[in-house]
C-alpha cells in the first residue's frame, strides 16, 4: 500500500483577520496620511513607524516612492492614473488590514473622492485620515525633491498645490501642522489617537 505520510487535508477555510490579529497580539487599522509635497507626510510616517515598532507592534509603510518605483510603475500623473495608483494602493492596503499589519501609508490623495474610494475599499472602520496641513509655502521652501521649482517653471504639469488644486479633508481623525509642531510632538498625537485602537491601551 503506498505510503500516504506526505497527504495533508486541505481545510475549507482560511485563517481570518481575527486569527492574525491573536497571532500578533494586535488589532490593525490603516494610517492614511494625506498633504502636500513636502508637508512632511513620510518623515512623519516614518518616525511613527518606528514608535509602534519600538512596542512591539508589526507595522508596514506604504509611501509614494516605494510604491510607483514598484507595484504602480506603469502609471503616470494623468488623473485617470492618480486614481489607479490610490485603488491599488487601498487594495494591497486592504491585504495588510486583513493579515493583523498596522499599515501607514503617506500619499499626496489631493481631493475627497480619492480619499473615500481608499476609505471604501480598506473599510471606514480601518481607515483613519490624518491631514498634515503644513501650509503652501512652508512645503515649497523645503521642497526637498526641487519639485516645486520643476512646477514654478511649468517642467512639472498638474502638480499639486501649484497647477493642481489639493482638497483638504472633511473630517480627518487628526490634523498635524508640522511647521508648528516637532516631530517628536506630532508622533505622540498619533499615538494618543492610534495606541487605544490597536492595543486597548492608552499611552502612558
Amino acid at each position: 500500500m503506498e505510503n500516504q505520510n506526505h497527504i495533508y487535508p486541505i481545510f475549507d477555510r482560511m485563517l481570518g483577520r481575527k486569527e492574525k490579529e491573536e497571532l500578533l497580539g494586535q488589532r490593525s487599522v490603516m494610517i492614511w496620511f494625506t498633504g502636500l509635497s513636502g508637508s512632511g507626510k513620510s518623515t512623519v510616517a516614518i518616525a511613527l513607524e518606528r514608535e509602534l515598532h519600538r512596542r512591539g507592534l508589526l507595522c508596514r509603510i506604504l509611501d509614494g516612492d516605494n510604491i510607483r518605483s514598484g507595484i504602480n510603475n506603469n502609471l503616470g500623473f494623468s488623473e485617470a492614473d492618480r486614481i489607479e495608483n490610490i485603488r491599488r494602493i487601498a487594495e494591497v492596503g486592504k491585504l495588510f488590514i486583513d493579515t493583523g499589519i498596522i499599515t501607514i501609508a503617506a500619499f499626496i490623495s489631493p481631493n475627497n473622492d480619492i480619499r473615500e474610494m481608499a476609505s471604501a475599499i480598506i473599510g471606514k472602520d480601518d481607515f483613519l485620515e490624518i491631514f498634515v496641513n503644513t501650509p503652501l509655502e512652508v512645503c515649497e521652501e523645503r521642497d526637498v525633491k526641487g519639485l516645486y521649482a520643476k512646477a514654478r517653471r511649468g517642467e512639472i504639469k498638474n502638480f499639486t498645490g501649484i497647477s493642481a488644486p489639493f482638497e483638504a479633508p472633511e473630517h480627518p481623525a487628526l490634523t498635524l501642522d508640522t511647521s508648528k509642531l516637532t516631530l517628536e510632538e506630532s508622533v505622540n498625537r498619533l499615538l494618543g489617537l492610534i495606541l487605544p485602537r490597536v492595543t486597548g491601551k492608552t499611552e502612558k
